[in-house]
């Protein structure tokens, strides 16, 4: 399964969203790729995670560790595929944190799954979480990269998919000059 055909997924479940978005990050784009939408059909979003299973055959790891909401369900498929553990984060009182009884062993090898990157911001504070409880982060994973391979981490870097998607600072974004209202359609509230 290649780019195109990963990407033409999200199209026929319209999960390759355009118009004017608030994303996670703060930033503005106009487009957006809403994963949720995919994961609604597993048997089809099967084949794509194998996809990115075979890129992650040479990675170590104990456990798959996603951010809350939406790497929830990418981050148990990858698992369940790898025949691993998977927990997740969350965020109280803003600070991305492990809850719900989930604990990572002094050491453990974790693989970072996030569903869709754009500045890595979510994937950082969830990295930070990992490591707070004792894990190593060797690998940082997720089906589309969207910062057309510009978010960086002190980890290994395996998507799926790399698209070149724009972003914008709101203060020069086109589509706030032009007075489109922004809509934002991701899981984390932004201030």
């Amino acid at each position: 399964m290649n780019a195109e055909q990963v990407l033409e997924l999200y199209r026929k479940h319209n999960a390759l969203l355009e118009g004017h978005f608030l994303l996670s990050s703060g930033l503005h784009s106009d487009k957006f790729l809403q994963s949720e939408l995919i994961m609604q059909h597993p048997y089809e979003v099967e084949a794509v995670i194998a996809e990115l299973v075979k890129k992650l055959s040479g990675v170590e790891f104990d456990v798959v560790v996603s951010p809350a909401i939406g790497g929830i369900r990418f981050g148990y498929e990858l698992a369940r595929q790898m025949k691993k553990r998977t927990l997740f984060t969350e965020r109280v009182d803003g600070t991305m944190m492990l809850r719900r009884g989930f604990s990572i062993a002094k050491g453990e090898k974790v693989l970072l799954a996030e569903d869709v990157i754009t500045t890595g911001k979510s994937t950082r504070e969830c990295i930070d979480a990992c490591t707070a409880a004792g894990g190593e982060v060797v690998a940082v994973t997720c089906l589309i990269d969207r910062s057309g391979g510009k978010a960086h981490f002190d980890q290994s870097f395996i998507p799926l998919v790399q698209l070149d998607v724009q972003t914008f600072d709101p203060s020069v974004c086109p589509m706030c000059k032009e007075g489109t209202p922004a809509y934002k359609p991701g899981s984390r509230n932004i201030k």
